[in-house]
């Protein structure tokens, strides 16, 4: 890219830039209307907390009332406040007959009370013939149903069924133009093979009369039939606008409930993870932040600067584009944060790199700018769509935080990217046409000494294998001594959760700090939740692993005595409850990532045009996930809702890492010389690609290891295999990756 400016306009475009910057701050920090403000972002359960609604089975159906009749409707309705609130929202099982829902941010009950309403079961009905009246039994089968109390009485009577929701598979509500060009909002359906043939009878047998779509007791739309439907397929139109259209198209698709609810109680929840969780962690980012620019000032100098900017940048337009696009930041969010100033300051710290490296081969600063940034770009560009790839792939097939996490990395790729391509590039072209054009200001690359790392990867192989198999002999030796291979949390297995009344008012941050401790002592486990109800003194829900007997007679012992709980019969109920993060989740988010892993597999071999290289970077993150995976087991930090969010974290660290190394040997294979070696090209682009790779992993490792010192206990069960992971990456990405190439395809070069 051709720059044309001189001394004054590269300070009048420095000066504007500035002025961006402080003008994207003061946005965040104080807002334009209601908008920008950082303090507007919504945030999940664990960091600001929310609404929690208790429903329980209508009484007209306890008596067919089990098991998976209650969990096909937990699962729907987690389904409906993830399409109509958010993504983040929680629902699990209470006892044996209620579902409790807890969603982020939404601190009017009431509201979300009157929004959410009461779930019921969807209905495909023609009206019962005049002078039916169905029996009993088939009232009870849902062979036909009763409305009543309708506001418009023309919809009283008795309905016959011919299908529900379930056989709906899919749904989506759009605006379209009618034969004279007129826009209409309509919802588009499709049918499962059941619900095909069922919707065809319908149809065929009752051309020229209306159907019903009933919903919660009331009738949502009622289109006329105007000719039999037999492929599957139909078109809802009702008068209705595009959000009530979307609105219905979301309704059918989440389908009918097996069951009805009635809500039972609602409380407003205090954060998981206590009111400084968040300020303590942003506290931690900015110091850590601040120490990886000083960082890369003395090391990179001018390019130095120009990356403190552009990190600057990344951070303000990640924060203005949560609040733009209403996104729920949780903690696996901050870990998709986290992840992407790692990658930002590893795309500035390979463009500088490669900048020192031409000054160092003779180059004006001039044309080191220019070849520093374009042989610096597809490392930064094959980087970052391998992790974006795995991002997609989270966003389409996972849930809950899974899918929060992807959405928040998705963007924030997209971000850095621009951030380290533009801005950076930008910024540095400023900076020397203002007269920055010595090249002491930028660095020379000092010539190193080549290190043989694939003639020692036998010993490099063996300590992986070593490290690997203490890491799944810790989990055979917790499986064997009756304890689970890892100490899953309650949002895996369940547990029990007890009210508890205080008889003084503790803030959750006290509870956290002083309470929790003491029960983790008495209790063996650190799978401790407390959430304090905002709207009832003293009142604490506690969840935990499953209590019975003594346990709990202990734990009951301690409060009493220690902290003053009430005595009395109306404190410390106690109720079995679920998991939060339902088999469906975990085999979806175990289905993304090995989907994901193929499609990363796919894009490596066909970028780099050999097969063999994509192998190895796969091992490689095989390799890393499985020492994570280990050292869970080992140090039995609880397996909870951030332990996925931890290993894909690391997977799209570990896969960008060797991305570069992968880069050079590319670059470094096509301009062998006669008498060349193969093995000597690998460990020439291992060592060139070293500073990097250091500098990179001790940036990311300072900005996890900073929120881990600073935040609060649950905060540092996810950051400390973060930097497990960081660790095992970088290993992986120097010693392991290269050899493993040379080993599977780099051998035919030195025959």
């Amino acid at each position: 890219m051709k720059i044309k400016m001189n001394k004054s306009k590269g300070i009048i475009a420095f000066i504007i830039s500035l002025a961006v910057l402080a003008f994207a701050g003061y946005v965040i920090m104080f807002g334009i209307g209601d908008r920008g403000k950082a303090e507007y972002i919504t945030q999940g359960l664990d960091l600001k907390g929310g609404v929690s609604i208790t429903y329980q089975v209508a009484e007209e159906d306890r008596d067919s009332l089990d098991a998976s009749a209650l969990e096909a409707t937990r699962g729907k309705l987690e389904r409906r406040i993830h399409a109509n609130f958010s993504t983040e929202a929680t629902a699990y099982k209470v006892g044996d007959d209620r579902i409790t829902v807890e969603i982020p941010g939404a601190y009017d009950a009431d509201a979300v009370l009157k929004e959410l309403g009461k779930p019921g079961i969807l209905y495909f009905c023609t009206k019962a013939e005049s002078g039916v009246t169905p029996t009993k039994k088939q009232l009870k089968d849902k062979e036909y149903i009763q409305l009543k109390n309708e506001k418009d009485s023309q919809f009283d009577g008795y309905y016959k069924v011919w299908l529900t929701g379930d056989t709906v598979s899919g749904a989506e509500g759009q605006a379209t133009k009618d034969d004279r060009g007129q826009v209409k909002n309509v919802v588009n359906l499709q049918f499962d093979t059941k619900g095909t043939k069922a919707f065809g009878d319908m149809t065929s047998q009752n051309v020229g009369q209306p159907s019903y779509i009933i919903y919660d007791d009331s009738v949502l739309s009622y289109p006329n039939i105007n000719q039999a439907i037999t492929g599957g397929q139909a078109e809802i139109s009702g008068g209705f606008t595009l959000e009530e259209a979307e609105q219905l198209a979301s309704n059918i698709k989440i389908g009918s409930l097996d069951l009805k609810l009635e809500e039972l109680s609602h409380s407003v929840q205090s954060a998981q993870l206590g009111n400084d969780a968040l300020s303590k962690s942003i506290q931690a980012g900015i110091i850590g932040f601040i120490i990886i620019i000083l960082f890369l000032l003395a090391v990179y100098r001018i390019p130095g600067l120009a990356a403190g900017f552009a990190l600057i940048s990344y951070i303000e337009l990640m924060l203005l584009a949560l609040n733009g696009f209403d996104l729920t930041l949780t903690l696996p969010g901050i870990a998709g944060i986290i992840l992407n100033i790692g990658m930002a300051v590893d795309a500035n710290v390979i463009i500088y790199a490669r900048i020192r490296e031409e000054i160092a081969a003779g180059k004006t600063v001039k044309s080191a700018i220019r070849i520093g940034f374009k042989k610096a770009t597809s490392a930064i560009v094959d980087g970052n769509i391998t992790t974006l790839i795995a991002a997609l792939v989270l966003l389409w097939r996972g849930s809950g935080t899974v899918r929060g996490f992807a959405t928040t990395l998705a963007i924030g790729i997209f971000i850095q990217l621009f951030t380290s391509l533009v801005v950076s590039r930008g910024l540095v072209w400023m900076l020397y046409y203002m007269g920055f054009k010595k090249p002491s200001l930028y660095g020379k690359e000092k010539v190193k000494k080549t290190i043989k790392f694939v003639e020692k990867r036998m010993v490099c192989f063996a300590i992986s294998i070593a490290v690997i198999v203490i890491g799944l002999g810790g989990i055979v030796f917790n499986s064997a001594k009756g304890n689970g291979a890892f100490d899953l949390s309650i949002e895996f297995k369940g547990g029990t959760s007890i009210q508890v009344q205080f008889d003084k008012d503790y803030t959750i941050d006290e509870f956290n700090d002083t309470i929790k401790p003491e029960i983790v002592k008495v209790l063996g486990t650190n799978d401790i939740q407390g959430q304090k109800d905002t709207s009832t003194k003293g009142l604490f829900t506690i969840k935990t692993k499953k209590l019975e007997g003594e346990e709990m007679d202990n734990f009951k012992k301690l409060l009493i005595d220690k902290y003053q709980a009430k005595d009395n019969k109306q404190n410390f109920n106690d109720t079995e409850i679920s998991d939060t993060i339902s088999s469906e989740m975990r085999r979806d988010a175990v289905l993304a990532t090995i989907f994901a892993t193929i499609c990363m597999l796919i894009y490596i071999w066909l970028r780099f045009k050999n097969v063999h290289f994509a192998l190895a970077a796969v091992i490689a993150l095989v390799h890393d996930v499985l020492i994570v995976v280990g050292f869970y087991a080992l140090s039995r930090v609880t397996v909870g809702t951030t332990f996925i969010a931890c290993l894909l974290t690391i997977v799209g660290y570990s896969i960008n890492a060797t991305i570069v190394i992968f880069d050079r040997i590319r670059e470094n294979k096509e301009i062998m010389k006669r008498g060349d070696t193969m093995i000597q090209k690998i460990d020439e682009s291992i060592t060139q690609t070293l500073t990097r790779s250091i500098y990179t992993s001790l940036t990311t490792f300072i900005m996890v290891f900073m929120i881990f010192v600073m935040g609060v206990s649950s905060i540092r069960e996810f950051t400390l295999p973060l930097m497990v992971g960081i660790v095992a990456g970088a290993y992986s990405s120097v010693f392991i990756t290269g050899a493993l190439w040379y080993i599977m395809k780099g051998k035919k070069y030195d025959k």
